[in-house]
């Protein structure tokens, strides 16, 4: 916890007591649950934090004003509840929908927001293909971050139709991942956004390096994106 706090002042982020002890609770939640599912492969509580909490709330570095207003925010793919979780800990401001296609992980994570009395959160089990055909859910949201595992291309075709006109996507990448950033933009102009910026970063006090891009949504995506559940994956744009 003490390192945590180190790595957090380096980013200007300060927490309160209080939020630091639903971190904690987060944590031993997680490392209770992965015995029964599988959330996550990290269960060294120094990781834990700087993996999935503090890389979490690496998003500071692209919206500056995080802790100011009232943004939507959409966690496509959320998994164990990262980025989502983390940044509603620490920004309580943020109004998130947490969605993922598996329902033994939505279980967890209404269990984390119950046990953690978050509010203004919800989780969602639904497919991306599906959920952004809904009026609901489709340009939406101020916000859209994705950490899943998947070719940019592939992440954007699922996330870029949730985000409004002028809104953002930001995709949580590897420090090494310049070339698929390249070779994403005609995808990422198809479905109506633009990259902006790439921001590369090293989680500090460590060797692990990220890459967060930041892609802004300036026209409606067409209609037809997504495409059916699996084409995507199958056949990147």
């Amino acid at each position: 916890m003490d390192q945590f706090i180190k790595d957090l002042k380096e980013w200007n982020i300060v927490l309160s007591d209080e939020q630091l002890i639903l971190f904690d609770k987060y944590k031993d939640l997680l490392l209770e649950w992965n015995e029964k599912i599988n959330l996550t492969a990290i269960t060294d509580i120094d990781e834990i934090y700087k993996k999935h909490f503090l890389d979490s709330l690496s998003l500071i570095k692209c919206i500056d004003d995080l802790g100011d207003k009232e943004y939507t925010l959409l966690d496509m793919g959320t998994g164990a509840g990262f980025p989502g979780i983390p940044l509603k800990i620490a920004f309580p401001n943020l109004k998130i929908t947490l969605a993922d296609s598996l329902n033994k992980r939505i279980d967890f994570l209404n269990i984390v927001i119950d046990e953690l009395d978050l509010k203004d959160i919800n989780a969602i089990h639904a497919r991306a293909e599906e959920l952004a055909h809904d009026e609901k859910y489709r340009e939406q949201f101020d916000v859209v971050v994705s950490r899943a595992v998947a070719n940019l291309s592939v992440l954007s075709e699922y996330c870029l139709p949730f985000v409004k006109v002028d809104g953002i996507f930001v995709s949580y990448k590897s420090g090494n991942s310049s070339e698929e950033i390249n070779s994403s933009k005609n995808a990422i102009g198809m479905l109506g956004g633009k990259l902006i910026n790439t921001f590369d970063f090293i989680l500090p006090d460590s060797d692990y390096s990220r890459s967060n891009v930041y892609i802004k949504k300036i026209k409606s995506t067409e209609d037809r994106f997504p495409r059916k559940a699996g084409t995507p994956s199958k056949k990147p744009l």
